[in-house]
């Protein structure tokens, strides 16, 4: 009933702001409680985000889109809003996502260096509200969805509080190090399938940006080069890391003692990142039902895998990161 419900407070609401005629269709939601529709009223198409105020503010969304705009970022223009509704009509960006487009072999390079200018435009970057800190602490409260997730879920481990210090402790130098980290600007998801390439074709467009914060340099590069749903060459992402960090302003490549102490930490921020993945894809499938997203922790832990390696992080170091799923 509820969800009848809601599709009628839909429906009344796009007649109010549209008019008559409006065609209504489901679109992929995303790993939240906000669903969002493809809208088309005569020649015009709309995306409608539906975020149950129960469930959903709008509000930060909103103000995390306004100051992208002024940013300079490609953000979807705003057509109308409804805040204690819960609803907003936006400009449609299409189907083509960033993912999309590479599965469809299209040449990427434009894309990536259309994605480092936009990140570095983000950077610089002033936001006009508090964003949350992505500290120590919230970086540990996101590994322990790891522990909390995945292990007790997916495999037959059930961590005692000793395998959990333990763990704790193996990741307080890695997370002390990207804490340390100069602060900018972070989108927190920036990856293949919150970038879209509109028709009207380059810049691309952001979306699911209204969880930013403030955080280490080396994040939404990281979330782009070490992308859950995808596989880059470790040479491709070594390049784009590399023209990345060559445009880096001098505040902030300072920190840094070359182009591989770089690389390094980005590995490190992309480790965190994948660890807090594997928990979240356990914890959507698990308590939400979207069981979609058990597919995508295989190739996160071939990363994981990738960067311990790499790293010299070894299975006596941390041994719950090497549990397996059944």
């Amino acid at each position: 009933m509820a969800t009848d419900a809601r599709a009628l407070a839909r429906q009344g609401w796009l007649k109010q702001v549209l008019g008559d005629d409006v065609s209504i269709r489901p679109l992929a939601g995303d790993a939240s409680f906000r669903c969002y529709f493809r809208i088309e009223h005569g020649n015009e198409h709309f995306v409608l985000m539906d975020a149950p105020p129960q469930h959903e503010d709008v509000r930060p969304f909103l103000a995390v889109r306004a100051w992208l705009e002024r940013a300079g970022l490609r953000v979807s223009s705003l057509k109308a809003e409804d805040q204690t509704l819960g609803f907003l009509l936006m400009e449609d960006f299409g189907d083509e996502s960033w993912a999309s487009f590479r599965a469809s072999a299209g040449e990427m390079k434009p894309l990536f260096e259309d994605a480092l200018a936009q990140l570095h435009l983000l950077q610089a970057s002033e936001p006009e509200m508090v964003l949350p800190v992505f500290n120590v602490d919230r970086m540990r409260r996101e590994c322990d969805l790891y522990l909390d997730w995945y292990l007790p879920e997916l495999t037959v481990k059930h961590p005692s509080n000793d395998e959990r210090n333990t763990f704790h402790i193996a990741l307080t130098d890695t997370l002390n190090r990207l804490a340390a980290l100069p602060r900018v600007p972070v989108h927190l998801d920036y990856h293949s399938r919150n970038l879209m390439l509109p028709a009207s074709g380059l810049p691309l467009g952001q979306i699911d940006y209204q969880d930013a914060v403030m955080g280490p340099v080396t994040y939404d590069l990281a979330s782009l080069l070490y992308d859950c749903y995808q596989d880059y060459p470790e040479q491709e992402r070594r390049h784009w890391s590399k023209v990345f960090f060559a445009a880096l302003p001098e505040r902030h490549s300072k920190y840094f003692d070359d182009f591989n102490d770089w690389h390094q930490l980005l590995r490190l921020t992309a480790l965190q990142r994948h660890i807090k993945a594997i928990g979240i894809f356990a914890r959507l499938a698990r308590r939400d039902g979207k069981t979609q997203f058990l597919d995508e922790i295989p190739l996160t832990q071939k990363h994981l895998r990738q960067e311990m390696n790499d790293l010299h992080i070894s299975e006596d170091d941390i041994p719950l990161l090497f549990v397996e799923s059944v």
